[in-house]
């Protein structure tokens, strides 16, 4: 069962949708989904998925950079930056390894880069991708800073990873890891999805939600990637 620390009033709403979302995978003789793994890109399996990635065709959807050290966020408003939990001085240093990686790496992907107005989901897109690159959108808002939005941010959210990609290209979208446990599942929960990590996600013909293919770590911290907010 997933326990809920609540930090803000929406926070509840989060909390509820997320027990009524995992509540039953615990139950006792019940099936489990299996929790994923991030990999690096320099192991097998990060190589496999870099292979699919320069061929096109997916959706990779980025949680905001390291936020080690930084204070939890305080106004859940979306103007306020002092209020933010923001990326420490390791994540903006993440960030630009992930658009290095990127690049070294030969991963096409179209512009402009989607990102969510928090700061710390923001600004790591704009120092890995280019801020002249970035289309910031409420879509991609988290959870806490959604408000009575919330329900309309999780349909956006859906409708942004179960977007078409031609061969050739990938799309990038950079946001928050809850929104994507809400949509995808348990199997991006727990210690699946790091600040950093990007989910490949693969559009399905059937309509139902989108293949989580991988989660990729392209520039991994050394004790990084999860925050105590």
């Amino acid at each position: 069962m997933i326990s809920c620390l609540c930090r803000a009033p929406i926070a509840a709403q989060v909390c509820l949708a997320l027990l009524l979302l995992f509540g039953s995978a615990s139950a006792p003789g019940e099936a489990k989904e299996p929790v994923l793994t991030p990999v690096s890109a320099d192991s097998r399996e990060g190589r496999e998925l870099v292979k699919k990635l320069i061929g096109g065709g997916y959706v990779l959807f980025f949680r905001h950079a390291d936020t080690m050290g930084e204070h939890c966020d305080r106004s859940f408003k979306v103007g306020d930056r002092a209020g933010q939990r923001n990326i420490s001085p390791q994540g903006r240093e993440q960030s630009r390894r992930i658009g290095e990686a990127i690049r070294s790496l030969g991963i096409p992907y179209s512009t402009p880069v989607l990102a969510g107005p928090v700061y710390r989901a923001r600004d790591t897109a704009e120092i890995a991708f280019g801020k002249d690159n970035v289309k910031v959108t409420d879509s991609l808002l988290a959870d806490d800073f959604s408000g009575p939005r919330l329900q309309w941010v999780l349909g956006e959210h859906r409708r942004l990873f179960d977007s078409f990609v031609p061969a050739g290209t990938n799309m990038i979208l950079v946001g928050h890891r809850t929104p994507a446990i809400m949509v995808l599942g348990a199997s991006v929960g727990g210690r699946a999805f790091p600040e950093g990590a990007a989910l490949v996600l693969q559009r399905q013909p059937s309509g139902s939600l989108p293949r989580v293919v991988g989660i990729l770590m392209l520039a991994p911290i050394e004790g990084g990637g999860f925050h105590s907010c």
